[in-house]
């Protein structure tokens, strides 16, 4: 049994969601606001968190900022679920450390397989780092017991997000994962519309790359991303890649 922390201030939805995941045989503990939704992150340390973003005083942006910050509660997974559908609040939702974004109203269906997608991801993430594979890739070396990426002699922590993320695209170093193999990799799903969730966690893992070295992650044009072993410079890096 999974504990889920649901933090929303709209009835109806605590309600539906409630119900529906204690049948799926998960145990909910409910917050009507974001301080209370923090105080009992760190309380109960749940195994995922839903969270709303448009509440009273406290939003759900900085809720996640918030709980993201705390050392006890910074790996939880954490699902917006909300009615702000724009790419701009997806992208400020990932920015504030999300993990996963779906907007209101939804499909039952579609919000447990989120939910099973977050959960197998956590277990995937626990179950990697108890390995003792160590991927090397020019001057990558990514550290599964750790969850970091070592960079010439800089540490760097990642999130269960990035580590994924990064672990999927060494794996294939030098070939083009697309878009949809990389949210069914490490999402568990692939829609055909949500190229935002990746773009946000490249970008991010790109920062950190490359504070410490040249750049390792391309994109490509059409396709999706590939990581250099060698690395590559600024004149052949691509747009954006759309869908795919």
């Amino acid at each position: 049994m999974s504990k889920i922390l649901l933090v929303d201030d709209d009835k109806s939805i605590v309600e539906l969601v409630k119900i529906n995941l204690e049948i799926q045989g998960h145990e909910i503990v409910i917050a009507n606001d974001a301080i209370t939704g923090i105080a009992l992150a760190k309380q109960e340390i749940p195994d995922l968190i839903i969270l709303d973003l448009m509440m009273p005083e406290v939003d759900g942006f900085t809720a996640c900022q918030r709980i993201r910050q705390d050392e006890k509660t910074e790996n939880i997974p954490i699902l917006m679920l909300t009615a702000l559908s724009r790419t701009d609040d997806k992208v400020s939702g990932f920015n504030a450390g999300a993990d996963d974004y779906l907007t209101k109203p939804f499909e039952l269906p579609e919000l447990y397989v989120r939910v099973r997608a977050l959960l197998r991801r956590a277990g995937k993430a626990t179950t990697v780092m108890s390995l003792p594979e160590i991927l090397h890739i020019g001057e990558l070396t990514l550290i599964p017991e750790s969850r970091e990426v070592k960079i010439k002699d800089n540490l760097v922590r990642l999130t269960p997000i990035e580590f994924e993320v990064i672990h999927c695209l060494m794996q294939h170093h030098g070939q083009t994962v697309t878009t949809s193999k990389l949210l069914e990799e490490v999402w568990g799903y692939s829609p055909d519309d949500d190229v935002d969730t990746i773009r946000v966690h490249i970008r991010h893992l790109r920062t950190r790359i490359e504070a410490f070295t040249k750049k390792y992650i391309k994109t490509v044009y059409g396709g999706g991303y590939q990581l250099i072993p060698e690395g590559f410079s600024d004149k052949s890096e691509q747009q954006e890649a759309p869908p795919g």
